[in-house]
């Protein structure tokens, strides 16, 4: 006999023996011994978590001066960014099915170790090659550490109630950590230099790397089997090209064979992809896990958050710096109430709330706050002040973000066997990865078109005035933030509509492969 999982899985019933029970009844599963280190644990995954997120933006504020001082052109500058993209995205689910193979715990510190180096190299870079080549290697080793820390969090919390809290703490810093870089790099570039946007990542690598071997531990997963290497090829291959043609939009344009071909190539690569993981005897991605309705809603919803999330940080970016004059640091503070935000609607309203709340309630309800708050974004002006307009919408973008990403984190990884524990993670992780690429290269396309839109109806003369292309901008960033709340009403209606059920009770043990 055998019963259901929530997620889908089928579970085999204990055998019946000579004195055991009747193999008329089930013998129920056993409940989780729980982990006494385990809110240790949590402090160590959530380290590492920061690092990876904040790298993804910590460099933005401090890339001008990082360009100044290595003498990159405007060309190549992009590279600093798209490097550290196309190595993270494009090895994501390498990376989960190495963890599941060789152990997660080991994974973990090796992808810290390495994160930490290729840091320090950045840091040190006495030209713009080593500086990219240090940002792809920081992206390599992201790909093999951030899904060992999340299926290493979904194994080792199985309490619902506890599991609520410590996906509350990773999502809050899943969301939040973007903004942080913000701040966090607009500190470090006005009071020291920019190589500290690099440098602030070894000590936080080091304290990580004190605590893993003290307070991780790996649950039972696969340790035998084959590297699906085809798979490997074609996935890790298509994601890169995927992720390439959407970091190459921007400066070259749709049409561009620079762009057509890479997105093409991608596409073709991923259906391949998909056909080999439906034969292959070992497959990099198991497709029993996007088969599962729940998942796959939960899946999309992340996406569809990220591709409308990520325009706030690019545009407000460039707003208060350009727009309204602010200086880095100012900048970067402008950003606190977006983190806060994220931390009590993750935190102390989802966590609270999940165990006895339908995540696609919290889902929804997040993603419709979100919108809002992209609606009060697109009545900017020139004019406008902070406190009044800006302020107000970055509180409900965060509340919004905390709301949803802390359900989605929960019941993507929720029911998932321990031997597939990492490449689970690495899906949701590559999901969020390929949305925060498509949503800043796809919202920047939308904003920078209605720029020249405005400025082709309004400008007479051969040039616009500072005034006239200031209002150009704001105009191409009101319009990106509507297409923005569009998203993310899409994203409430998905939730909505496909994540119809309750966290499990002890979603994070092991399964039987």
């Amino acid at each position: 006999m055998s019963k259901k999982r929530p997620g889908g899985e089928s579970l085999p019933s204990a055998p019946s023996t000579a004195t055991g029970p009747s193999p008329d009844h089930e013998v129920p599963a056993a409940t989780p011994v729980p982990d006494p280190k385990r809110w240790w644990a949590l402090a160590v995954i959530a380290l590492a978590q920061l690092m990876v997120i904040l790298d993804g933006t910590v460099v933005n504020i401090a890339l001008p001066s990082a360009q100044r001082a290595l003498g990159m052109s405007d060309a190549d500058r992009q590279w600093v960014i798209t490097a550290y993209t196309l190595a993270f995205g494009g090895l994501l689910l390498l990376g989960g099915r190495i963890a599941d193979l060789v152990g997660r715990k080991r994974t973990f510190v090796i992808g810290l170790a390495g994160f930490a180096a290729a840091s320090a190299l950045g840091g040190a870079a006495a030209g713009p090659g080593m500086l990219f080549a240090a940002r792809a290697l920081q992206g390599a080793f992201a790909a093999v550490l951030a899904p060992s820390a999340l299926s290493l969090l979904a194994t080792t919390f199985t309490d619902p109630k506890e599991r609520a809290r410590a996906f509350g703490v990773y999502g809050a810093l899943a969301g939040g950590g973007s903004a942080v870089g913000l701040i966090v790099g607009g500190l470090l570039t006005e009071y020291l230099n920019w190589r500290w946007s690099l440098y602030v990542n070894v000590p936080i690598a080091l304290a990580a790397l004190l605590g893993a071997p003290a307070f991780l531990r790996d649950r039972s997963g696969r340790r035998s089997g084959h590297l699906d290497v085809p798979g490997a090829l074609l996935g890790c291959g298509g994601l890169v090209a995927l992720v390439y043609g959407f970091s190459e939009a921007e400066p070259r344009g749709w049409s561009s064979p620079s762009v057509l071909t890479p997105l093409v190539a991608g596409v073709v690569l991923l259906a391949a992809f998909v056909w080999w993981q439906s034969r292959a005897a070992s497959p990099l991605l198991p497709l029993r896990i996007v088969r599962d309705r729940v998942r796959a809603g939960s899946l999309a919803t992340m996406g569809l958050a990220t591709i409308g999330m990520f325009g706030v940080f690019l545009f407000l970016t460039y707003y208060l710096q350009v727009v309204l004059g602010y200086p880095p640091v100012r900048t970067g503070l402008a950003f606190v109430p977006i983190s806060a935000g994220i931390v009590i609607g993750a935190t102390q309203i989802a966590a609270r709330l999940l165990p006895r709340t339908a995540p696609r309630t919290l889902m929804s309800s997040g993603m419709v706050l979100a919108a809002a708050g992209m609606v009060l974004l697109s009545s900017l002006t020139v004019h406008t002040q902070y406190v009044t307009h800006v302020l107000p919408a970055l509180l409900l973008l965060g509340l919004g973000m905390g709301l949803t990403f802390m359900p989605v984190y929960a019941t993507a990884t929720a029911g998932v066997p321990a031997q597939d524990a990492g490449v689970a993670s690495a899906v949701l992780n590559t999901v969020q990865q390929m949305g925060a690429s498509l949503g800043t290269v796809l919202l920047n396309t939308i904003a920078t078109s209605a720029t020249g839109r405005y400025l082709h109806s309004h400008v007479r003369g051969p040039d616009a005035d500072g005034a006239t292309l200031d209002q150009g901008m704001v105009h191409g960033f009101s319009v990106a933030y509507r297409c923005s709340a569009g998203v993310l009403l899409l994203a409430a209606l998905v939730a909505g509509l496909t994540v119809w059920h309750r966290t499990p009770k002890h979603a994070g043990h092991d399964a039987p492969a």
